[in-house]
């Protein structure tokens, strides 16, 4: 694997938004997500649950409210009134459209995905037609006393139930007007609260509806007679969230003190065609309140303010016991938020509203492997750019020598020139930006720091030349047959002669940057593409997939390589297929065109190609033979696969020079302790 001298970095004080809500797509088996900050996020799945898509936040977005209709739409509504309509494609927002009933506290599309109801601060019921390019305002329903906080259909179509405070309507859908009300219990332990919060319904095919309230209780109630059938108090807080699975046999509720239960409909006997609500499974996977839930065929899904997103899988539905039955967490985004200037060995960290430049620290002690070296010269914080206006930063990355930093939010890109003098720093922006330049979803500088490569959510990519303080556009490569598809992920080769670039689907295009034209598409794969980087010298790209696949892609002969149709050929070991996080970054040794550098939130690996693939019968995480062992055991043990997991969680990883590499953790404690305390549980004994 080779001696190397690691910063270990722990000061990105990054702490990722809570989660607000969830929407299950059972169609494209995708789950959309979002957070407390206004970011919507997209999970296929399928693609060994990567993060495929996001639509940056928003100061004034808080959204309550989340829900697919008409298939692949998807919608979101919120506190500031509006109802949002996301381009999945673009990556963009559509449309915003005022309900005009003040805060919008809960959305839920149709049986047939063709109609969106709202529940208003102000009571009101509103339903929406949903257009092929819109939605359209239908009626009102009868207005409701108090804030409407929860919603949902009957699966015929026909009757709503709308979940306020301390009562829940019934209304029938044609007419508009209100059937039943029926009164949630106060009561809370045997005390009378001053109100009952309805922050769930659900309404089952059988007439059923299931409330989940503040007093910390799960009803049954009979929407025919609108009474009371039965009630479960599990919890001593508020139960917030309620999700069903399509067959109606079984569901799942999140509650303020971080535990999920799980509800199945069983047989009263063995012979008996009777059966019952029984609660059968509670987890406690959170530290915090679990605002929302969702039911997947095969897993229970969950989020809330702990930051982390919780799928278990249900055992008895999955099929195959590999890892898609393994319980996840995912935390981080699976995107950079980090960039690196190897020339100033500087970092640059990526928050919400504002971005950090970070010197690192030095030592001039010297040690033998394993030891931790004291530093000569701390880190220093070197800039902090805080950005206007109330949009989140899309993405953001420094350029190799220092001098420039560029980011860009929904609206615009902003550029930076940085002149150091001495231990003094000045910032210059570019202004002017070209008007074309919107907003990207990718920056990259060239390895000379002479051009900069820009990605729009159009589909399209500029190239930018950086001149001492100003700039000049060069040339704009358009998308490829008049698709919109936007393009994610960048690469440039280090002689800056060639820029891959991926978009939301499975395709890579290469680009020819000294003829400015298209030289070649990679053959598509069937998942998504995590991380990509082109070698020095040999101009190979290598690309990650989300099922943990790695190719490498001889950019000059317009195929695969040897080596690739190897791995190929042979497979990986079944325990790196098996990983559960995606790979984020690639980089290369300028010294060793064998190896391959790579990283997950969990593993450091170098893959060295002139060695062996590992099989399924040989030890992947192999320890590294000692140093007073032959060379023949040397050679007879180890494999092309060097694994580190020293490092975790890892954010970024990347190389400094031929002996010095860069690590930024950033442990799980950490994020947990800068949370607002969770709700007090008493223990046994206390």
């Amino acid at each position: 694997m080779g001696e190397f001298k690691v910063h270990r970095v722990r000061f990105f004080n990054y702490v990722p938004p809570g989660i607000r809500c969830v929407a299950y797509n059972n169609q494209s088996n995708r789950l959309a997500v979002s957070r407390t900050d206004g970011t919507v996020e997209i999970y296929n799945l399928s693609a060994n649950y990567f993060q495929e898509k996001f639509f940056p936040g928003h100061e004034s977005r808080a959204t309550e409210a989340l829900c697919w209709a008409e298939g692949q739409r998807l919608f979101s509504a919120g506190l500031n009134g509006e109802i949002l309509e996301y381009d999945l494609q673009a990556l963009n927002i559509k449309y915003a459209m005022d309900a005009f009933g003040g805060p919008i506290w809960s959305m839920i599309a149709s049986p047939s995905g063709s109609q969106l109801l709202v529940g208003c601060e102000d009571g009101s019921v509103k339903l929406f037609q949903i257009t092929p390019d819109k939605i359209q305002f239908e009626r009102n329903f009868d207005p409701q006393k108090s804030r409407v906080l929860s919603l949902s259909w009957h699966p015929s179509g026909t009757h709503i139930a709308a979940g306020s405070i301390d009562y829940i309507s019934v209304f029938d859908v044609k007419s508009g007007s209100a059937i039943h009300k029926m009164i949630v219990d106060r009561q809370y332990m045997g005390v009378s609260k001053r109100k009952c919060i309805v922050w769930g319904v659900a309404f089952l095919s059988d007439g059923t509806v299931i409330s989940v309230d503040s007093a910390g209780k799960v009803q049954f109630w009979d929407s025919a007679t609108g009474t009371l059938v039965k009630s479960h108090l599990i919890a001593n807080a508020d139960v917030q969230s309620i999700a069903v699975a399509d067959q109606e046999d079984s569901f799942v509720v999140g509650t303020a003190e971080g535990t999920v239960f799980h509800f199945q409909l069983v047989s009263v006997t063995s012979n008996s065609t009777e059966k019952q609500w029984v609660r059968t499974k509670p987890f406690q996977h959170h530290t915090h309140d679990v605002r929302t839930v969702a039911h997947s065929p095969t897993a229970l899904i969950s989020g809330g303010t702990d930051t982390h997103l919780v799928i278990r899988p249900l055992m008895e539905k999955v099929e195959v016991k590999n890892y898609d039955a393994a319980l996840r967490k995912i935390t981080f985004p699976h995107r950079r938020l980090i960039s690196c200037s190897r020339k100033r060995q500087l970092l640059l960290f990526q928050f919400a509203h504002h971005l950090e430049l970070w010197r690192l620290g030095s030592t001039a002690a010297t040690g033998k492997n394993g030891d931790i070296l004291p530093l000569s010269k701390n880190a220093d914080h070197l800039l902090h750019l805080k950005t206007k206006g109330p949009e989140n930063i899309i993405c953001s990355s420094i350029s190799p020598c220092g001098s420039w930093i560029a980011y860009s939010t929904a609206s615009r890109v902003f550029l930076y020139r940085l002149n150091y003098e001495h231990d003094n720093i000045s910032l210059q922006r570019i202004s002017k930006m070209p008007a074309f330049l919107r907003s990207a979803l990718q920056i990259l500088f060239s390895e000379d720091s002479t051009k900069l490569f820009v990605a729009s959510n159009q589909g399209s990519l500029h190239i930018i030349r950086l001149l001492e303080g100003s700039f000049k556009h060069l040339h704009t490569f358009q998308p490829q047959s008049g698709t919109v598809e936007a393009m994610c992920l960048l690469a440039v080769s280090p002689d800056g002669n060639w820029l891959a670039a991926s978009g939301t689907s499975a395709g890579v295009h290469v680009y020819n940057v000294k003829h400015l034209k298209l030289h070649c598409t990679v053959p598509a794969y069937n998942f998504p593409v995590t991380a990509l980087a082109i070698a020095p010298n040999t101009n190979n790209l290598v690309i990650a997939h989300s099922d943990q696949q790695v190719f490498e892609y001889s950019i000059p002969d317009k195929q695969y390589t040897e080596w690739s149709r190897n791995v190929q050929k042979q497979g990986f070991h079944h325990l790196w297929l098996q990983r559960d996080t995606p790979i984020t970054h690639i980089s290369f040794h300028p010294k060793r065109p064998m190896h391959i550098l790579l990283h997950d939130a969990y593993m450091f690996c170098i893959i060295d190609k002139s060695l062996p693939l590992p099989n399924d019968k040989t030890v992947l995480y192999n320890p590294l033979p000692p140093t007073n062992e032959s060379d023949v055991f040397r050679r007879r043990t180890g494999h092309a696969f060097k694994i580190s997991k020293i490092y975790k969680p890892l954010l970024f990883m990347d190389l400094l020079d031929e002996g010095t590499l860069v690590a930024v953790e950033r442990p799980l404690d950490d994020i947990i302790a800068q949370l607002p305390p969770p709700i007090k549980k008493k223990k046994f004994g206390t």
